[in-house]
């Protein structure tokens, strides 16, 4: 009879769904106190006087009388039907529960069963677990305000839509009205369960107070210390009621306080229950029922036993446990913090250097676990609903981080070395555990078949167990065993039992031990679940957050950061099949408190990392060229024999007076820098990656991606780029900064394995574009802009001049002081730290910037050529008639213009040439990617490409052609107004001429080879005609006897040559076929001897 009971199964069973039920209540309650997440039906306005109505009748609602009042539902009976549907179903799984409760604790109270923690632990604990579980149910069923809303609003809506109320609604409706007041009726119906509940609870007695000790008695102990006994190292660690070793005392008080509230009469009785009852009354404020739903365990016993005749005396120990729980318990348990925050640190590093340990003493792990955890969980519940104390610090650990790092850590090793665990335990199980429980069973005087089969059974099941089943790697799996182990626990704990297990309590002892090490084999994992699982901070958001803030203020607290994101791994295992939608939740909570923390580290991280790159930087400057100028000057005071500065003048350091100091005692800045990274780098060394439900994070990536960030910033910072006043970094001066910041970047290797090249180059390759990732702005959008808007606009109006002899731009000398010198920024080195900064990609924006630039320009010059084009067209055909020649210029306008805006092209070209040969050490493709490689091509094909884009399907080539050879002959024919310009002078010192006319050699040469190419036309034969015309029209100067005009003539006949050198496709025989070349050496000794004059 008592074999059918099926005890053990239905316990497994009902507190299984028991929990899941449970859940699922907590996540009505929730979503429906939550404005963001309530159902849409509670919140609809058009419902509200049928949720007012249901509300006020419940549970006796006439759904056809009072129809007024529910006509919104009956419009949306469907909608209304469909949403309600899964909240009426849970509530439905509460009564089933409920009614399979009521079953089983009848049937257990009919069987007289005994139940004892330390003889048949499982059989009691899931007692135990079922009442506590059963309560919680309904009790958070009792906390969730719209349940008679939801119920009543679908039965309304089932009636309408089928005719008739649902079954179940009156005994759903009357379970609501029973439980209005949850307490009252739950000791009523625990009244019959008073004897099997006190005496499971009365079992506790020899564990519960050894477990609640203060952390002096652990001190003293030395609990948790494998140094306590050094001889006994390699015993293994066992004892009597090793399951009660690592038994969560939350849950030992959990079962005490409510179990003595459902089952009160004991404490008036009893003394050894009044005792265990104040006991863990003293030990806290708060209960969790479930998730973050607490019970205020003073206030409801003072409530419920207020009600109750005769206990004034429980009710004046409630009071007094309140007030001892005030006063005390904030300081015990942070005392008990700091003690496990010790053995912890001294047990993982004995473990770590000796893993086999972890074999005989698994035990010590998985205490050391459950210690902690109850420490953590009881601190979480307690901040959140802080008491108005003094003491209030009591409650705020700053160094939680610690505590739950030696946590993970434990975890980790435990699951790191679970073969030798797995192998060790093996051996105990053939070779102990199956003697011992052979011997045992030959001792009994009584054993009835089922339970001899059910121990035969296990010991064949122990015996044949080998250690080759580890080395092979096979899989184990004991729940059969420890099923039938329940089972056993079961059928002997039934009244008049033919093997009655309290008679036999060496069984009860093999058997609980054989359990301990079948689960070091096949669940380890499952063990450390149930022991270490913090999941709980995962529904104290604020709490956790909080913590992590606290610990990240500590300087000591750095280097154990990273537990606080690895625990949010912990919240994938607490989810249940029956409530997925908070998994869902659960999911999104993980991965954003996870990011949040992480965040926060890398920020702190690359925060102290950069700090350092930037001393590092300022000592690099201090060893330029530019700042010896002082030490120069001392020098030669001293070589001279000068005075001495004064007394009061600070003499400056030289570079490197940092490194020297008399004594190591004395910190640096840099020392604590390093020091501070240190620490914060050892989080990163716990683990590489983890998993946070089906998501893998990498903390070093976190790191990497706030590296990449903040060092773009520096690097655009480092640039100082000032559109206003004109201000920038010399490129020279950047590139050395950033050299300094990537060299104490790759030192940030050496603390952790990150790739710091990939970093490197990712950052630098974005500021080679025009924005970087983030969409900001890059240094190759600075210095375009800069030289674009700054340097060559000031060239275009001839206040910086184009200096070919010095390969850069100097300043025009003028009466205004320069805002910058221009050839700071633009010669070779300059020039040459430019490209190594942004690269072929950076030099090509800058490329099609300029190219817009010129663009431009063309565009304007096609305007004033057709304004022109009869006179042009005219004078082309007449070039070599000098009187026609002399009218038709008369009527040429805009000639000044036209070359204003050649020499504009010109110098925009002479730059991007400049910039491009400090490219000739990069590598690219041929031809098009070679000119932007700083080779020089023939013809400009990026020009080329900019001429042909400003052509449209309407434009006409022969239009375009005829443009193109007019453009030539206006500008050959506008060359001697250069004449009467003074700056067009030439510079034999700069090697052109002082209004950047030079540069128009370059504009003829480039932008009629680019155009005559796009137009698929002779290049050379264009060219040798307006070499022609302009020979003519120079001719002619030469013949003016007016002063002005042939002031700077031979200045002119120089820029004529100059034309034929830099083309290649015109040569010097061609041009002295057109041109005498006694000119040209006339004009040459003119030029020099005017520049040696004016020298003297």
């Amino acid at each position: 009879m008592d074999y059918q009971q099926k005890l053990a199964e239905k316990l497994t069973i009902l507190n299984d769904r028991g929990n899941g039920v449970l859940i699922r209540m907590n996540y009505i309650k929730k979503i429906c106190a939550d404005p963001k997440m309530r159902p849409a039906i509670l919140t609809e306005k058009a419902l509200e006087p049928a949720i007012k109505y249901i509300n006020k009748k419940f549970p006796n609602i006439d759904f056809r009388g009072n129809i007024q009042n529910l006509t919104s539902i009956q419009r949306q009976k469907s909608e209304v039907l469909a949403a309600a549907t899964s909240y009426y179903d849970s509530f439905l799984d509460v009564i089933e529960f409920r009614d399979h409760v009521y079953e089983l604790l009848n049937t257990i109270d009919a069987c007289q069963c005994f139940f004892d923690i330390a003889i048949n632990f499982d059989f009691t604990k899931n007692y135990l677990d079922l009442i506590i579980t059963y309560t919680s149910v309904i009790i958070t069923l009792s906390r969730i305000d719209d349940k008679k809303a939801l119920v009543g609003m679908f039965n309304c809506a089932h009636e309408m839509t089928n005719g008739s109320s649902d079954p179940s609604y009156p005994r759903l409706g009357q379970m609501f009205v029973e439980y209005e007041h949850p307490w009252k009726k739950l000791t009523e119906e625990f009244g019959p369960h008073t004897r099997s509940v006190t005496a499971a609870l009365l079992s506790l007695t020899m564990v519960y107070p050894r477990r609640n000790l203060p952390a002096e008695q652990w001190r003293s102990a030395q609990l948790l210390s494998l140094f306590s006994a050094p001889a006994a190292m390699l015993d293994p660690a066992c004892c009597d009621t090793m399951a009660c070793e690592y038994l969560s005392i939350e849950v030992m008080e959990r079962w005490i306080i409510v179990g003595f509230l459902l089952c009160h009469s004991s404490l008036n009785t009893n003394q050894a229950s009044q005792e265990l009852w104040k006991m863990a009354l003293r030990s806290g404020l708060y209960l969790v029922l479930t998730r973050d739903e607490v019970l205020n365990i003073h206030k409801v016993s003072e409530d419920l036993f207020d009600s109750i005749k005769g206990y004034n005396k429980r009710v004046a120990d409630i009071k007094e446990c309140r007030e001892h729980v005030l006063l005390n318990s904030g300081a015990m348990h942070r005392e008990r913090r700091q003690f496990l925050r010790g053995a912890m640190m001294e047990l993982f590093k004995v473990l770590e250097d000796e893993p086999g340990l972890l074999g005989p003493k698994a035990l010590f792990v998985f205490m050391a676990l459950s210690f902690s955890r109850d420490e953590v969980l009881w601190l979480v519940r307690h901040s959140e609903n802080m008491p108005k104390i003094k003491t209030a610090e009591d409650y705020i650990d700053n160094q939680m981080a610690e505590l739950l790092f030696h946590m993970e850590k434990l975890r980790r090793l435990m699951t790191k070395y679970k073969h030798v665990v797995q192998r060790y335990h093996v051996q105990y199980l053939a070779q102990f555990d199956a003697l011992v429980l052979n011997d045992t069973i030959q001792k009994m005087y009584v054993c009835p078949e089922e339970e001899s089969v059910l121990m035969t059974s296990l010991v064949s099941t122990l015996s044949a167990l080998s250690v080759k089943q580890v080395e092979n790697k096979e899989e184990f799996d004991f729940r059969a065993l420890r099923l039938d182990w329940l089972r056993l626990q079961a059928y002997t704990s039934v009244n008049k039992a033919p093997l009655p297990i309290k008679e036999y309590p060496d069984l009860a002892k093999v058997m609980n031990l054989i359990q301990f090490h079948t689960r070091m084999v096949d669940s380890v994992e499952e063990l450390l679940q149930e022991t270490s699982e913090v999941s709980i901070l995962g529904f104290y958001p604020r709490v956790f957050e909080k913590m992590f803030c606290q610990s990240s203020e500590e300087t000591t607290m750095k280097c154990y950061l990273i537990a606080f994101p690895l625990v949010c791994s912990h919240f994938s295992h607490c989810g249940h099949p029956l409530c997925p939608e908070e998994t869902e939740m659960m999911e999104k909570r993980s991965l954003r408190l996870c990011v949040t923390f992480l965040e926060q580290i890398a920020k702190q991280t690359s925060s102290v990392v950069l700090e350092i790159c930037a001393e590092q930087c300022n000592l690099n400057d201090q060893l330029q060229p530019k700042h010896c100028v002082e030490a120069i000057s001392a020098a030669r005071h001293r070589k001279q024999k000068k005075p001495v500065p004064r007394k009061g003048e600070v003499q400056k350091e030289k570079p490197g007076a940092e490194s020297l100091r008399k004594d190591r005692a004395v910190v640096t800045n840099m020392d604590k820098m390093h020091l501070l990274l240190t620490e914060l780098c050892s989080c990163y060394g716990v683990c590489s990656d983890f998993v946070i439900y089906d998501h893998i994070v990498v903390p070093t990536e976190f790191l990497l991606s706030h590296l990449e960030t903040r060092f773009s910033e520096i690097i655009v910072r480092m640039a100082n780029y000032n559109q206003t006043t004109e201000e920038i970094t010399r490129p020279s001066d950047l590139l050395a900064g950033l050299r300094a910041y990537t060299a104490s970047l790759y030192t940030l290797s050496s603390y952790i394995n990150v790739d710091v090249t990939r970093l490197v180059k990712n950052v630098l390759l974005q500021q080679t574009q025009p924005l970087d990732s983030r969409g900001g702005q890059t240094i190759t959008t600075i210095y375009t802009n800069w030289f674009l808007e700054s340097l060559l606009r000031q060239a275009s109006n001839s206040l910086i001049v184009h200096c070919p002899t010095m390969h850069c731009f100097v300043n025009h000398a003028t009466d205004n002081e320069p805002s910058f010198r221009a050839e700071e920024f633009s010669d070779i080195s300059e020039l040459q730290a430019l490209a190594e900064l942004i690269g072929p990609y950076g030099l090509k924006f800058l490329s099609e910037n300029l190219m817009w630039h010129i663009t431009s320009q063309v565009s304007e010059l096609k305007k004033l050529v057709i304004e022109n084009m009869d006179v042009l067209v005219q004078m082309r055909n007449n070039f070599d008639k000098p009187e026609e020649m002399a009218h038709l210029k008369k009527r040429l306008s805009g000639g000044e213009n036209v070359l204003k805006r050649m020499t504009i092209i010109g110098v925009i070209l002479s730059f991007r040439s400049m910039a491009q040969e400090c490219l000739k050490h990069v590598t690219l493709s041929v031809f098009e990617l070679a000119s932007a490689a700083g080779f020089r091509c023939d013809i400009d094909p990026a020009l080329v490409a900019a001429i042909r884009n400003m052509q449209t399907d309407s434009t006409l080539v022969d239009e375009e052609y005829k443009l193109s050879c007019l453009l030539l002959v206006y500008v050959g024919v506008s060359l001697p107004t250069l004449a009467l310009d003074p700056n067009s002078s030439y510079s034999r010192e700069r090697g052109g001429h002082n209004n950047n006319i030079h540069c128009l050699a370059t504009s003829i040469n480039q932008l009629a080879a680019a155009m005559f190419t796009v137009q698929n036309k002779n290049i050379e034969q264009h060219l040798k005609e307006f070499l022609l015309l302009c020979s003519s029209t120079l001719l002619q100067l030469g013949q003016n006897v007016e002063k002005m005009e042939i002031k700077n003539r031979e200045s002119l006949y120089l820029l004529l040559h100059m034309i034929v050198q830099e083309s290649p496709f015109l040569t010097q025989d061609m041009l002295e076929r057109c041109f005498p070349y006694v000119l040209l050496r006339n004009a040459y000794r003119e030029v020099y001897r005017t520049f040696i004059f004016t020298q003297d």
